[in-house]
């Protein structure tokens, strides 16, 4: 996959910004008793997930992406995309099975099917007949 052909969708990152924040927030607790070093692990999870979760798109595959693995499902799998009712989108695939594409709200999906290279339906479409005035 190129990046010059991908697109990436990618969670807000003030997320990112605000585990850093966290993480300088737990640091005087950890480092209080050393029992308490866990409680980096949690800011740290989470600027990762944030750094590293969500979808690629270009005219082959998505990539779904998470904080250790990825998966990849190329477009002769997706019988379609849509949305949940939280506004979340999903791709429905050929055989049934419905995957949530992380970080891709329902408004994204004019821009993931233009990444596909595909025209949305209705975008070209005639006019109709031409009006003969009467």
């Amino acid at each position: 996959m190129s990046r010059a052909d991908t697109v990436r969708f990618r969670h807000n990152q003030a997320i990112l910004a605000a585990a850093i924040v966290a993480f300088i927030g737990a640091l005087p607790l950890a480092t209080a008793r050393w029992w308490l070093l866990w409680v980096l692990l949690v800011p740290l999870a989470v600027g990762v997930w944030a750094w590293r979760a969500g979808t690629d798109v270009d005219d082959r595959e998505l990539r779904l992406r998470a904080v250790v693995g990825q998966r990849r499902v190329p477009w002769t799998r997706v019988a379609e995309l849509g949305a949940d009712p939280r506004g979340r989108a999903v791709a429905r695939l050929d055989d049934g099975q419905v995957l949530a594409l992380p970080a891709v709200r329902a408004t994204d999906l004019p821009r993931l099917i233009a990444a596909t290279g595909q025209d949305l339906p209705g975008e070209h479409a005639e006019a109709g007949p031409p009006d003969d005035g009467q």
